[in-house]
């Protein structure tokens, strides 16, 4: 039992210091590319690094009109939270540090923590600007929720009536893939619950065009506008951390696959082999559904985001979720 729980202690403290890191090397490589596609140079990989040191040192200054203790305390429950998502997910190859027969609908329910505690910061900050934007932030993630819903509840149901035990446990939708388990027309499904999920991405994220919350032309900074130092730091870790979460979450679901299992290599190289091929996805997952669609489009107003989730891309995924329930029964008949 304390074995155990060590060996949990352990997995939890490395898992959050690889997904810092990751956060940190995505949070580079997205400002690169998204430099180099406005033909710019962009700063260096680093640059994520060094703004967060520089934020560390600085002073935690706290509104007159703020509630102290609750405005301190939001940016360290984002960040625990969206660390704590990342437990839930495999990484790598490696199985997840914590796991049940429910995994997906509590990091369904948990991503929903680092956005309510950024909501409650910007309540508890007494700014006008960071209420509207809290207000925005609300409103964005009743928003896409309905379309994330049914891409797991899709997934979910056709493990299960392919009979794999635990069909919301990540551990068995690694182990089999959804692409081996649908025909011709469910691999149509597949992909548009594929498109589905990458476009709830950046609004998870709150990432260009869903940055209504913040919307720096329109409310100086929105939820953020009154955090700065350590605080703003954290906010900053948090968003990076999410992207690693999201992007993983993409992976584990639809692209579950270890690279070992392609090219023969000594067992102790298959680790690292699978671990390299997870970052690669991690970072193609983070082009597309970040750097591409911020570079490519302009902010939404709050009421077109919650027209493109509520409308177009709920109908889109309940149209993905027909199309693999009609699969499976044109199949079994």
């Amino acid at each position: 039992m304390l074995t155990d729980l060590i060996g949990t202690v352990a997995g939890a403290v490395l898992v959050g210091v690889f997904g810092i890191l990751v956060a940190l090397f995505l949070m580079g490589v997205d400002r690169i590319v998204t430099a180099r596609m406005q033909a710019r140079i962009g700063p260096p990989l680093s640059q994520p690094l060094t703004d967060l040191r520089k934020l560390f040192t600085k002073e935690n200054v706290v509104p007159a009109n703020a509630i102290p203790w609750l405005f301190n305390l939001a940016p360290v429950v984002a960040l625990a939270s969206a660390i704590t998502i990342l437990l839930y997910i495999p990484v790598g190859g490696f199985p997840p540090v914590l796991s049940g027969g429910g995994d997906l609908i509590l990091v369904m329910y948990l991503l929903t923590l680092p956005a309510l505690a950024l909501v409650a910061g910007g309540f508890s900050s007494g700014s006008p600007y960071a209420t509207v934007g809290a207000q925005r932030e609300m409103v964005t993630m009743i928003a896409y929720e309905f379309p994330l819903a049914v891409v797991i509840i899709a997934i979910a149901w056709k493990l299960a009536v392919s009979g794999i035990p635990r069909p919301f446990m990540l551990a068995s939708v690694q182990a089999n893939p959804v692409w081996g388990l649908v025909g011709p027309l469910g691999i149509i499904g597949v992909l548009i619950l594929f498109f589905v999920l990458l476009i709830v991405t950046p609004a998870e994220l709150s990432r260009i065009p869903f940055d209504t919350p913040e919307a720096e032309t329109e409310l100086a900074g929105g939820i953020l506008v009154e955090y700065s130092g350590k605080n703003l730091a954290l906010f900053t870790l948090t968003q990076g951390v999410k992207t690693v979460v999201m992007a993983s979450l993409v992976v584990a679901l639809f692209i579950p696959y270890r690279l070992s299992a392609l090219l023969p290599a000594p067992v102790i190289l298959q680790p690292v082999l699978d671990l390299l091929f997870y970052l690669v996805l991690v970072v193609l997952v983070a082009f597309v559904a970040v750097s591409l669609i911020r570079v490519s489009m302009a902010r939404f107003r709050i009421n077109q985001v919650v027209s493109v989730y509520w409308i177009y891309i709920s109908l889109i995924g309940i149209a993905g979720l027909l199309l693999v329930m009609a699969d499976h029964f044109l199949r079994v008949v």
